[in-house]
């Protein structure tokens, strides 16, 4: 990609969001330099180096480089035993093995950290800073961790500073209002885009107090650049000892610098490209050689500028270099302007920002997978072990839930039935072992086993994707035994023949299919493999279909023919499936059926007549009076789908399919759900659902009031007797929802079902259909 100029409007965005990383980083590099218990100047020269060396070599554009409040334990134990300027050195030392690390491209393992571990840092990171900043806005100061933050706080909650406390809340006031503002209307809309919110804010606290003369703490900077400065010397001590302190600082300064890059890139806006994380390192490494060199803290990435970095509307790496730029003219000058912004208002935009990095919705979409613990413990590591703690904490966490769902293994007992007939049988068991078989499941599977009554005939159903050779011996054992006792087992593997290759002494790698030829693949994918067996160019459909009826014989039909031998004499359906003849439905993959499980009834537009219709058509009551009077089915269930041809031609008024006299009078019977399209209020909200998928889901509401229509199908789903469902099958995500009727909205289908049947039809939520022919 060649990259393009920035343009006036990309560099107006980076020079004011360089101003106010500027702000945010005065007052954070002064007081990590006396956490660390280091000479403030070493603040500001790691700023410098961090924005300006680490901005312009560095992988990830809008991340900010500083020193870090995560390194702070780090570098006052180093202080305390080697002295700063031998401190100095370990961080130039650090800087190398950082510069090596890049080099060898390893920082790409960064990656393998779960999104649930990063937004668990950040959202730890955010609630360390608001403990630490609310003492600030309150007028008092910050303890040395968390703990003692929250422990105090009570007390600086009723005895505040009324001066720092109302600039920190108008601070705050600004910043919440600033981002409520109109935007597209009027002259102001457009400069109110180019201003971020915490330079307002920031502006407007200074101004106050500088006017009113009020008594709050003011940025303190130091006269020079080079007070208290010294060239760094070699420190004295043992050799691993050194270089242990050089390993923890360049590691430590690089996993926080590659996790915050990490962050950064998931935070970042439209049209920035993605993070190189090897570049990234070298920048930091090339960054902490430079800041060791002369005289400053180590360096890394620090979410809290980077953020605001990105809150402030920066989009190229030039604001993270001009905000380095700013501290060495600041550091130069000791501007005294500056020295008048309040501390309380700069930890007020840290309180804001730290909030924001807790997003709640975070933990919504974590939840969904089933990552939450991860995130919570990596939060509550940071809060209250440190940083780096908390994120090994985090990653332990995650790398526990993932050994458990790898391992994980479900066993249960189908069915336990005696054969019929005459003379006394033996019982019929049918045991499924499906997960990953491992000697930590072994436990499980032969506790089950065991319960089977001796001399009784088993289907062992084992679908595993591995078995080892403790689970395989404990199956055997048991099978072996079982048999001498005068019973039989059946032994069927649905996927791979772990069991039957361990028994035959094949044991090498299990072929694995070619790629998309699962049997729910289109033809279309699998056109190319056709062709090769047919040798030719050309493969017509009858080709295609007996090509397919070949796979099927060779890979399913003797999985199935178990199943299809018990089904051969009778047929129990549990569900009358009412759905369209579109291609793309398939409705035993959505409802991931079986044979035997589905009584299906397809139809253009699945529509379904009502009683009394004009327009006659018994097809779709016959198949429901079969379903429900002879097959005895209790459920019936209706679903549509997105992008409906019928539903289409529908909002078309019919003129598309004239020529086709058939499907025309079929269509009428869908007038009802086109009637009841125009009479509802589309949504003014910008996310509505288009025209199209709006009928195609009202349509499936329409057809189950058509159903109810029949008044001896009404009897009985009002006895409850039957149950009516509503289901939309999305196509593009593939994804079904299911109708809420209550609502009159579809949902996604919950995780587990709800207790009674959440979709049970309510007559009383939606009304009774009324009677009338289309």
């Amino acid at each position: 990609m060649t990259p393009t100029k920035p343009s006036v409007s990309v560099l107006r965005r980076d020079l004011l969001a360089s101003f106010v990383v500027f702000l945010v980083a005065i007052p954070l590099s002064l007081g990590i330099a006396v956490a660390s218990e280091a000479p403030l100047a070493a603040g500001l020269i790691a700023a410098i180096a961090g924005g300006i060396v680490a901005g312009l070599a560095g992988g990830s554009p809008l991340q900010v480089s500083g020193p870090a409040a995560g390194l702070t334990v780090i570098v006052a134990e180093l202080v305390q035993t080697y002295g700063w300027r031998a401190t100095c050195t370990i961080t130039l030392l650090g800087g190398l093995l950082q510069l090596a690390l890049g080099a060898g491209r390893v920082a790409r393992t960064a990656l393998a950290v779960s999104p649930a571990v990063v937004h668990g840092m950040l959202a730890g990171v955010g609630a360390v800073i608001v403990l630490a900043q609310v003492h600030v806005v309150l007028g008092g100061s910050p303890q040395r961790s968390a703990v003692a933050n929250l422990r105090e706080l009570p007390g600086q909650l009723l005895h505040p500073q009324s001066h720092p406390a109302l600039l920190g809340g108008l601070t705050i006031l600004v910043l919440l209002g600033w981002s409520r503002l109109p935007r597209g209307e009027g002259r102001l809309g457009p400069a109110l885009r180019l201003v971020p919110g915490p330079l307002p804010a920031i502006a407007l606290a200074t101004l106050t107090a500088w006017s009113l003369d009020w008594n709050a703490s003011r940025v303190d900077l130091p006269r020079s650049l080079l007070d208290g400065w010294h060239a760094p010397v070699l420190p004295h001590g043992s050799l691993h000892g050194i270089v242990g302190a050089v390993m923890a600082v360049g590691l430590v300064a690089a996993v926080e610098s590659l996790l915050c890059s990490v962050a950064v890139d998931r935070m970042r806006p439209a049209g920035v490209p993605h993070a190189d994380l090897d570049r990234e390192l070298l920048g930091q490494g090339a960054a902490n050689a430079v800041s060791g060199l002369l005289g400053g803290l180590p360096v890394a990435g620090v979410i809290v500028r980077s953020t605001a970095n990105v809150e402030a509307g920066a989009r190229t790496r030039a604001s993270t270099v001009l905000h380095g730029v700013w501290v060495l003219v600041l550091a130069l000058s000791c501007g005294p302007v500056v020295e008048q912004v309040p501390l309380s208002a700069l930890a007020a935009l840290l309180v804001v920002l730290g909030v924001r990095l807790m997003d709640t919705a975070r933990v919504r979409d974590l939840r969904h997978h089933r990552e939450a613990p991860a995130y919570f413990a990596t939060l509550v590591g940071v809060v209250l072990l440190g940083l780096g703690e908390g994120v090994l904490l985090g990653i332990g966490v995650m790398a526990m839930m993932a050994l458990r769902r790898l391992t994980r293994l479900s066993v249960r007992a189908e069915e336990l039935v005696p054969v019929p007939g005459d003379a006394p049988a033996p019982p019929r068991c049918h045991v499924v072992v499906e997960g990953t078989l491992t000697f930590l499941g072994v436990p499980k599977v032969t506790r089950l086993l065991q319960d089977v009554p001796p001399g009784a005939s088993v289907d062992l159903d084992l679908n595993v994707d591995f078995m080892d050779h403790a689970a395989f011996e404990a199956i055997h054992e048991w099978r072996v035994a079982h048999e001498r006792q005068g019973g039989r087992v059946d032994i069927d593997e649905v996927h791979e023949t772990w069991y039957e290759r361990a028994v035959t002494g094949e044991m090498s790698s299990p072929r694995k299919p070619p790629p998309q030829t699962r049997w729910w693949a289109p033809w279309g994918n699998r056109r190319r493999r056709s062709e090769a067996e047919l040798d030719g160019p050309e493969v017509s459909p009858s080709a295609l279909l007996l090509a397919g009826v070949r796979e099927y014989h060779g890979r399913t039909a003797r999985l199935v023919r178990p199943i299809m031998a018990e089904l051969a004499m009778e047929q129990k359906p549990e569900h009358l499936f009412i759905t369209c003849v579109d291609s793309r439905v398939v409705p035993n993959i959505i409802t991931a059926s079986g044979p035997g499980d589905l009584f299906i009834n397809r139809n253009v537009g699945n529509l379904v007549p009502r009683h009394g219709s004009r327009t006659a058509d018994d097809s779709v009551a016959a198949t429901v009076e079969y379903a429900t009077n002879v097959l005895d089915i209790r459920t019936i269930t209706v679903c549509g789908h997105s992008n409906c041809g019928a539903m289409a031609a529908l909002l078309a008024g019919g003129t598309e399919v004239e020529h086709l006299h058939g499907l025309s009078r079929w269509l009428k019977h869908g007038n009802h759900s086109l009637a009841r399209y125009l009479a509802a209020e589309p949504s003014a909200e910008p996310s509505a659902e288009p025209p199209l998928t709006r009928l195609c889901k009202i349509n499936v509401m329409q057809q189950l009031d058509n159903l109810l229509t029949y008044p001896w199908l009404r009897e009985r789903v009002e006895a409850g007797e039957i149950e009516l469902v509503g289901l939309y099958l999305d196509l593009q995500s593939a994804n079904v929802q299911i109708l809420d009727r209550a609502a009159g909205t579809f949902v996604p289908v919950p995780e587990e079902a709800p207790d009674g049947g959440g979709a049970r039809t309510s007559l009383d939520a939606h009304g009774p259909a009324t009677g009338g022919a289309p």
